[in-house]
């Protein structure tokens, strides 16, 4: 036989047996705890991330608040100016007599109504007392 031949020729054993292992318990507690110290960072970082987009969002709505604000203000501004300008009497008058059709009062036309003054009982009045 040759030695070519011969590889072929030897018969080799080969025993298919399941390997069974053995529970290694400090490779387990050593996962487990890797794992939790992972699960702890991620918890921290969405938090900080959580934190870090309130405190974004918040300063968008306070800068929005704020232009609102000034917005108002310009309003009530223009507002109280217009109600002073309504109410000076020139343009009263002026309003008066053009858009309603009113006219001025000749000085014979009008007259001044006194304040009637009440007067005290007189004393011969009779006034129940206690």
């Amino acid at each position: 036989m040759t030695t070519e031949s011969f590889e072929y020729a030897v018969r080799k054993d080969v025993r298919n047996n399941p390997i069974v292992r053995e529970v290694d318990r400090e490779r387990h507690r050593d996962m487990f705890r890797s794992l939790g110290t992972g699960v702890l960072l991620v918890v921290v970082l969405l938090f900080w991330a959580w934190q870090q987009f309130e405190l974004l969002r918040h300063g968008y709505r306070f800068e929005r608040m704020q232009q609102e604000r000034a917005g108002d203000e310009e309003r009530d501004r223009h507002l109280r100016l217009e109600i002073e300008t309504l109410s000076a009497p020139g343009i009263i008058e002026q309003k008066a007599t053009t858009q309603l059709g009113m006219v001025a009062p000749a000085p014979g036309d009008a007259i001044v109504v006194e304040r009637v003054v009440q007067v005290a009982e007189p004393p011969a009045s009779v006034i129940a007392r206690r």
